[in-house]
């Protein structure tokens, strides 16, 4: 996106009038609607950062038709620009240091009073030396070595500075066993990338159309973010990272006439939450999941349902899987899995020094049973096939656990 900006604003001046307000109505378009789309989807910090461009783009719009074409002439638009160059990323990093409680959450006129705040403190820089009320003390400051520009304003560069790196920390968090991590969130990698495109957009604010360009595209990336994030929560699970049961009902119609399933089960689960707590429980769900999902033989992992997983071999025959899943069973046999408790800190050296104060944390194993079946003569629709692997898991329980069966 940032590459295609920079080809729009450097084939800015040669396009034909017919799309020549792709620079000044384009962004406006991009971001109501990702605006539009991010309150619906109720993601509220890509939805603060869009309104704050969107606040910002308009500020710019109107100072650069209200007055002198020239930036260095027109003392309302370099109070504006230098101005939302901060608000923008001060208002990502303030969105990011709060847990994201999405757009309708509980005293959310804070974030509107903010918004109505930094809007008259914009208005009322811009207008220095035009009322009394503004005096001209403003024009002073914007010529410190903080806030002069162009370029990015030293102040704005610092505070885009730390957003990224904030947004950065948040995309790809580093806390708790590799198997347990998650994948980043789409939103959280838009909002980096969008920091980086407004900052070309700062760095350039002098030229109407590449500010615009950059702006649109941190925009559009900021709102593919949101649609990539629906889609994700929708199609996989939250807890486990594996594709959900609506995935796994997507993909039963694209199966070829030979395959084979796989349901698998967590042995005596309940009395792991029972005994443990429920967070020893989704402790147990994510390691399983995470042998699942490395499962070999052109296996296909899904969380089917609570304990309950599905795995697909497409083009496969049960013989074909049977050795994968005879060593998934094994795999998760001898892992030892060890009791968190609630008071565990974060931090890996404060945890390796209370591990070293303290006995050594208790383990538990985990086992698991495994039904199969496969496509034939008799067994012609997906659901057949799924019902029929169900009822050999269920075989398999009453059998002892812990073993595979078709």
């Amino acid at each position: 996106m940032i590459l295609l900006a920079a080809a729009l604003a450097l084939a800015g001046p040669g396009l034909p009038k017919t799309l020549s307000g792709l620079t000044t109505v384009g962004p406006y378009v991009v971001l109501l609607l990702g605006v539009a789309i991010s309150a619906w989807f109720n993601r509220g910090r890509a939805l603060i950062m869009l309104v704050s461009l969107l606040a910002a783009f308009a500020g710019y719009s109107l100072a650069m038709e209200n007055g002198s074409k020239s930036f260095a002439d027109n003392f309302a638009l370099r109070a504006v620009s230098t101005a939302f160059a901060i608000i923008v990323p001060f208002n990502v990093l303030l969105a990011s240091w709060f847990p994201d409680g999405g757009v309708r959450q509980h005293r959310n006129y804070r974030w509107l009073l903010l918004g109505l705040a930094e809007i008259l403190i914009v208005l009322w820089i811009a207008y220095a030396g035009r009322s009394s009320l503004s005096g001209t003390a403003w024009k002073e400051v914007l010529d410190s070595a903080l806030l002069r520009s162009p370029p990015t304003p030293l102040a704005a560069r610092i505070m885009i500075a730390v957003a990224l790196v904030a947004a950065l920390l948040r995309a790809w968090p580093r806390r708790g066993p590799k198997e347990l991590r998650k994948e980043p969130r789409p939103v959280d990698v838009g909002i980096a990338a969008a920091l980086v495109a407004f900052f070309v957009a700062c760095w350039w604010m002098e030229s109407a159309r590449v500010f615009s360009a950059f702006v649109a595209a941190a925009g559009v990336m900021l709102l593919v973010a949101v649609l990539q994030e629906s889609h994700r929560l929708a199609f996989r699970d939250e807890l486990t990272n594996l594709p959900s049961r609506r995935a796994l009902e997507e993909r039963l119609p694209a199966l070829g006439p030979s395959y084979a399933v796989a349901m698998i089960d967590v042995d005596h689960f309940k009395q792991f939450n029972d005994t443990h707590g429920h967070h020893v429980g989704d402790q147990v769900l994510k390691l399983v999941a995470a042998r699942l999902a490395r499962i070999e033989g052109g296996g296909q992992s899904y969380r089917y349902g609570g304990e309950e997983f599905c795995v697909l071999f497409p083009d496969c025959s049960i013989d074909d899987a049977w050795p994968h899943l005879e060593t998934l069973r094994k795999d998760i046999e001898d892992y030892r899995i060890a009791v968190r408790g609630g008071d565990r800190p974060k931090g890996r050296e404060a945890g390796s020094r209370l591990r070293a104060a303290r006995a050594p944390e208790k383990t538990l194993s985990v086992t698991v049973s495994i039904g199969a079946a496969e496509r034939d003569d008799t067994l012609i629709r997906p659901l057949l096939v799924i019902r029929a692997a169900d009822e050999a898991l269920y075989r398999a329980k009453r059998a002892g656990r812990n073993r595979v069966m078709r």
